[in-house]
């Protein structure tokens, strides 16, 4: 229980900013004419704000769910969320080995950027009642400000919706800030992710082609970042630096 309670104040922070954050995906839902109840639905579901709006992007481009569509939706879904993956996997290195097979898979619903961070940060190893704790506000939080949102739309003027588009990745800056103020390794990882984003969105025009799609540069950007990492700053078999 008090893993479970201490997961709990861990997620008050990634709840608030996630609150904040849906409530614009929310009035977007609205102003797509996207019914109140699956837009909840959608949140409740998902739990991914960049997925979320490109999947309402789609939709709303389309004008429907036709085939087509619906593979465009796909492969979109599968682009921009397979970071994921990689950030579920290095999250089973630091959870207890009594954690259960379908704990794993309840844990891996709620993998957010955010949670992955504290969960990361977090001293010893992650327990299943933890984990629990930290992602339950983070869901309720994201969902909650889905509906707020989509029930409030059209009382809030333009530049405040988007506004509170920017919201989560000041959130995120802000939960990655201390740890990188405290591991070196850390530090130049978060720094090497920078430069390659940038590298990835500007160099391309330069010679004519198209900026890399986020999607594809949050991934290639993650992995380039985490390899040279790992290959500076390798771990032993205890867990610490060589």
């Amino acid at each position: 229980m008090l893993q479970f309670k201490k997961g709990l104040r861990d997620g008050i922070p990634i709840a608030v900013g996630y609150f904040a954050v849906s409530f614009g995906f929310g009035v977007l839902t609205f102003q797509n004419g996207v019914p109140s109840w699956l837009a909840v639905l959608m949140s409740l579901s998902n739990v991914t704000s960049a997925g979320q709006y490109a999947g309402l992007e789609v939709i709303s481009a389309a004008g429907g769910l036709a085939l087509a569509v619906v593979v465009e939706l796909i492969l979109t879904q599968l682009i921009i969320n397979l970071r994921y993956a990689l950030m579920s996997l290095s999250l089973t290195q630091k959870l207890s080995p009594s954690i259960k097979g379908w704990q794993r898979l309840v844990i891996a619903f709620a993998d957010t950027d955010e949670v992955f961070a504290v969960a990361m940060a977090h001293q010893g190893e992650l327990t299943f009642r933890y984990m629990l704790g930290l992602q339950l506000l983070p869901i309720l939080g994201w969902t909650a400000g889905t509906a707020v949102g989509a029930l409030a739309c059209g009382l809030l003027p333009t530049s405040l919706q988007v506004a509170l588009g920017v919201a989560l990745y000041g959130m995120f800056i802000a939960i990655v800030t201390p740890a990188a103020r405290r591991s070196r390794p850390v530090l130049l990882v978060v720094l090497l992710a920078i430069l390659f984003s940038c590298i990835s969105h500007y160099i391309p025009p330069l010679f004519g082609f198209s900026p890399i799609s986020s999607g594809f540069s949050i991934i290639l950007c993650t992995v380039l970042a985490a390899v040279i990492g790992a290959w500076l700053f390798p771990k032993n078999e205890e867990g610490g630096e060589e």
